[in-house]
């Protein structure tokens, strides 16, 4: 995994759950919800880097390519007092991988489309993965175009307003991130939490 020198989190029965997603999110009741959540995008965006700062607060200078996929997991608390665990696929984005994504995002109740903000190929890329999204991922995922990278907005490639509006014209949520300062991070794990549907309670 990319921005991680340490192995990813596999506890029992992780890895068994790949083909097993819940199409919307999973809930044991209400107040706790459990999400599968896939991120997608090309090689080198920062997928790996978005969710170890967000998983483990750690940002790796030093990235390694994610071979295949991984997986790590994280709860997060809003202020409703719901839970929210987030059962995270990061997939590789080199292009030999493309034709295992959908084992991935198949059941994801979420999907992190995540491109870099001075590469205009990156978008180009993340704009195929929302297309192959609506056409085979599940029919109310959440969906969220990230920009990553923002603090290398001198080399900005990616209009702000461009990505902006392609998010907005497929019912889609954009945010600009950068793993390496934090910005916004966190912000977008509670967003998508926001998002995701709830069961009414008993």
């Amino acid at each position: 995994m990319g921005c991680s020198s340490s192995l990813p989190d596999k506890g029992p029965g992780q890895l068994a759950d790949l083909n097993h997603g819940n199409a919307g999110a999973g809930a044991s009741d209400s107040k706790n919800l459990r999400a599968k959540l896939v991120l997608l995008g090309d090689s080198g965006v920062g997928k790996s880097c978005i969710v170890l700062r967000f998983v483990r607060g750690q940002f790796d200078p030093i990235s390694k390519v994610t071979v295949g996929a991984s997986f790590l997991s994280q709860t997060i608390a809003m202020q409703d007092s719901t839970t929210v665990k987030f059962e995270i696929w990061d997939t590789a984005g080199q292009e030999r991988y493309a034709a295992l994504a959908p084992l991935y995002y198949r059941g994801a109740a979420v999907a992190v489309i995540v491109y870099d903000i001075t590469s205009s190929e990156s978008f180009n890329k993340a704009r195929y993965w929302i297309k192959e999204l609506q056409n085979h991922g599940s029919p109310d995922i959440v969906m969220a175009l990230v920009g990553n990278k923002a603090d290398l907005h001198e080399s900005r490639k990616v209009p702000v307003q461009d990505a902006r509006d392609y998010a907005e014209k497929n019912g889609m949520f954009f945010i600009e991130t950068s793993a390496k300062t934090a910005d916004n991070v966190n912000h977008l794990f509670e967003e998508i939490a926001r998002r995701l549907p709830r069961e009414p309670s008993s």
